[in-house]
């Protein structure tokens, strides 16, 4: 079992950087893929990122690929998303994931979820 709570969400002015954290429980965090997915207003929940267990890979979605960083620190049970150049198209609500295995982008993919942070960019 992993328990996932984000926080770091806000309003910023377009342009802008934001970082997002992830706290997860559980004794097997360090094991588990940790991704970031976004929705946005009267959208599908969509990927934006992954890493795995050890840091060594990660993943991006096209759309954010080069302003967006995830990273995590297993010692501290988080994982977290780096955002610059931020657009008012990123805005939406930002949600943790954990699954065991590979760095899956589809949202059915992963077992755990956490209960989101709003992030909005205006412009």
């Amino acid at each position: 079992q992993v328990l996932l709570v984000e926080s770091g969400g806000g309003l910023v002015q377009s342009g802008n950087a934001l970082r997002l954290s992830c706290a997860a429980s559980g004794r097997t965090f360090s094991t588990h893929v940790l991704g970031w997915f976004r929705q946005a207003p009267g959208k599908e929940r969509e990927f934006a990122a992954a890493i795995n267990w050890s840091g060594g890979t990660t993943r991006y979605a096209d759309s954010v690929k080069g302003r967006f960083t995830i990273s995590r620190d297993n010692a501290k049970n988080t994982v977290y998303l780096q955002m610059n150049s931020l657009k008012p198209e990123d805005t939406g609500v930002y949600y943790c994931a954990a699954r065991y295995g590979g760095t899956r982008t589809e949202v059915s993919e992963y077992n755990y979820w956490g209960q989101g942070t709003q992030v909005t960019v205006s412009s």
